[in-house]
Order: structure tokens, then C-alpha cells, then sequence
């Protein structure tokens, strides 16, 4: 994924979705900082990223999604916005077991 640029308005969406790195830092790894933006940005967050990414990049979010990132609810939002169905799987660390139902 091409790297993001620091602009004041992603700066400020990355303080506040990605709250335990600096900014800086959380746009420096795109599909990490988007996955964050997808699962906890506002309307206001999402505007933010208008013509800086585009459906493609949250495809390779999806794609590349970090584990523990997503809920179920913003996992399905995500891909049925981007045209995957059925839903896949949420992504799981590596060495851990699904819990049973």
C-alpha cells in the first residue's frame, strides 16, 4: 500500500483511532492505521481519508487485516461495503484457537 501523507487532518484521525502510538508512527503503517480508522473512525474520520484512499486500499486492508483489530459488526460492514460476500472469517492470531459455540 502507498504510504499515507501527514497532513494535519490524518494526524488528527491517527491521535484519535490509533490512541496508543504517536501519530506520526500510526500513519506510518497504512493498512494498520486503516484497519483502526474502519473499526473506530466517525463519519468526520472517514472524510478525512476522501481522496487520499479509496475502495481499493480498504480491499487490501481487508485483505492484509491485522488480527484483533476488527469487531464482528465493523468486519461486516467493511466487507459487504467493499463487495466480498460471504463475509470471511475474522482474521485470529496465529496459535490461538476459535472459541467454540
Amino acid at each position: 500500500m502507498k504510504p499515507l501523507p501527514t497532513t494535519p487532518a490524518l494526524l488528527a484521525v491517527a491521535e484519535r483511532v490509533v490512541w496508543f502510538k504517536p501519530p506520526s508512527e500510526a500513519l506510518a503503517e497504512p493498512v494498520h492505521f486503516l484497519a483502526h480508522v474502519m473499526t473506530y473512525g466517525t463519519p468526520e474520520d472517514l472524510w478525512a481519508l476522501q481522496g487520499v484512499v479509496g475502495i481499493n486500499e480498504f480491499r487490501e486492508v481487508l485483505d492484509h487485516a491485522p488480527p484483533g483489530v476488527f469487531d464482528p459488526r465493523s468486519w461486516a460492514y467493511w466487507n459487504l461495503k467493499c463487495g466480498r460476500t460471504p463475509t470471511p472469517p475474522l482474521p485470529v492470531r496465529q496459535g490461538l484457537q476459535p472459541r467454540e459455540q
